[in-house]
């Protein structure tokens, strides 16, 4: 198969979606691989590693897009690659459709096949090529939050752990999930007051026996978040519903009981975001204030570790990408029911549900 490595356009975004570790693996069993030259530069992987790894570099992201059969990404993506893919091209990426009604249109307009990270999933429920980078956004989540929680980037000047004879911050996660679970272990490191909360009473004492003393468990509900957000300093939403829009369990009038300088961060911004007042921001503009609190809402927040994240999720995605080049996107869907659920929009025909509620567009299950 004929393999495409586009550098990355999205703002910031500096990851690369396959190491020349990842390109010799497929280089090796007789696959092309070109990449875009300078793809790999900011994830710290230079050109001549990929060349000494069998691929093979093109100038323009035009031309990775004209030779591939397959494209694989990182981010979902953007309008100017719209008119890039063509029909019956394999794109291999993140793409959260339920946040983006032009995105899903375009790729139906396109008839390529678009197979997404984040709905690949194990017979466990659990989400093999979304738990890598989940890792590294919940880290990330909380320590962005000390960031801006500091006075001068506009939060309520509180140091997260505090210090002897001052109280430590605390902390609220939202969901405790592999996001939730990383930024609530990360902010326990760090000395906080953790609270985190979900609905699976199973979760919740599981991560009562593994935390810190400095985590506890609460279970959701619209009183308990109501009740938490009045002395949280820090907020962290990790909700998650694989494939369809986040719930808003912040909604704006909750806003006015938090005390002014408090931190949301919304690392379910991708799928629409689990606060009512959020909106996707970048790593060059990241926060905006809603009624004296500050809400960083980056939707593509492990794209500021690019080196850290381009490995991990080269680890997690290329056993699949290699099914799919060794077997063509049908078979290695027929064949392994985890990448069958990935697909999300295929030849024109949304055949993921939730993403055809989302915009209210026909669902078309897929036979195989």
């Amino acid at each position: 198969m004929i393999i495409g490595i586009p550098k990355e356009i999205k703002n910031n975004e500096n990851r690369v979606s396959l190491t020349p570790s990842g390109a010799k693996e497929l280089t090796k069993r007789g696959h092309k691989v070109y990449v875009q030259a300078t793809a790999g530069a900011n994830s710290g992987f230079p050109d001549k590693d990929y060349v000494a790894a069998g691929a093979e570099l093109l100038p323009t992201i035009e031309e990775v897009y004209a030779k591939a059969e397959m494209i694989i990404k990182v981010k979902e993506p953007i309008e100017p690659e719209y008119k890039l893919i063509r029909q019956g091209q394999l794109v291999f990426t993140y793409f959260h459709f339920a946040s983006s009604e032009p995105l899903t249109r375009a790729m139906v307009e396109s008839g390529a096949i678009c197979c997404a990270y984040e709905t690949v999933e194990a017979s466990d429920r659990s989400l093999p090529l979304l738990i890598p980078m989940s890792e590294v956004a919940g880290r990330m989540a909380t320590q962005e939050g000390c960031y801006f929680l500091e006075k001068p980037h506009g939060g309520k000047g509180k140091l997260l752990g505090g210090m002897p004879g001052v109280k430590p911050a605390k902390v609220f996660v939202i969901g405790a999930g592999v996001v939730g679970t990383a930024a609530a272990r990360m902010a326990a490191g760090l000395g906080a007051d953790v609270t985190i909360c979900d609905i699976s009473l199973k979760r919740l004492a599981y991560l009562t026996d593994v935390m810190p003393q400095n985590v506890k468990t609460l279970m959701s509900s619209e009183y308990n978040i109501r009740e938490e957000l009045k002395t949280a300093d820090l907020v962290i939403g990790s909700v998650l519903i694989p494939g369809a829009k986040a719930p808003k369990l912040v909604t704006r009038d909750m806003l006015k009981d938090m005390e002014p300088g408090s931190v949301l961060v919304d690392v379910a911004i991708d799928q629409g975001g689990c606060f009512e007042t959020s909106r996707p921001t970048t790593h060059e503009e990241p926060t905006y204030f809603v009624d004296g609190i500050l809400h960083y809402c980056v939707a593509n927040i492990p794209g500021a570790v690019p080196y850290t994240s381009t490995l991990g999720l080269t680890n997690a995605t290329l056993p699949y990408a290699i099914q799919l080049a060794d077997k063509g996107w049908r078979r290695a869907c027929k064949e392994n029911h985890e990448l069958e659920l990935g697909l999300n929009v295929v030849e024109g025909k949304v055949v993921y549900k939730q993403v055809a509620d989302a915009w209210g567009l026909k669902y078309e299950p897929l036979a195989l």
